[in-house]
């Protein structure tokens, strides 16, 4: 059984799934919430195509640790991901993941609308792939 990331944005969120044995974290798509009307139904489904049994959502903090508007966004989201779906939703510390993402991809010399397309499913990945690593073997 497979664990989803999500990289919670109010405009995009980016999926990631582990593989089989939950040891690595690849980016899966975005959801534009601006284009899919229902992106809880499309979690619905990634869920059941990937046949997930848990959730990490990314929990934006500050970097004194505390929680501001965006972290009050991601936890509402969780909340309504628990409420939706009868999975476990655990938040994990997304701190700097998407400026990890976003350096990883100048590096690869990506350009910036491609960037744009993708920056989010890769967050996605590098949050997940943070929560596998924390995890005892």
């Amino acid at each position: 059984m497979r664990i989803m990331g999500l990289d919670y944005g109010e405009r995009r969120i980016g999926v990631a799934m582990s593989d089989l044995f939950g040891w690595t974290a690849q980016g899966v798509e975005v959801i534009d919430q601006k284009l899919v009307k229902d992106a809880m139904g499309r979690i619905a489904e990634l869920i059941k195509e990937y046949e997930v049994e848990s959730i990490v959502v990314g929990l934006p903090k500050n970097m004194n640790g505390t929680v501001g508007p965006s972290g009050e966004y991601c936890i509402a989201f969780a909340e309504r991901l628990r409420q939706t779906i009868s999975l476990p939703v655990k938040l994990w510390d997304e701190r700097l993941t998407t400026v990890a993402a976003e350096r990883t991809l100048i590096e690869a010399d990506v350009s910036r609308r491609k960037r744009k397309q993708v920056i989010d499913k890769m967050a996605a990945a590098i949050l997940l792939q943070n929560y596998l690593d924390s995890r005892p073997k």
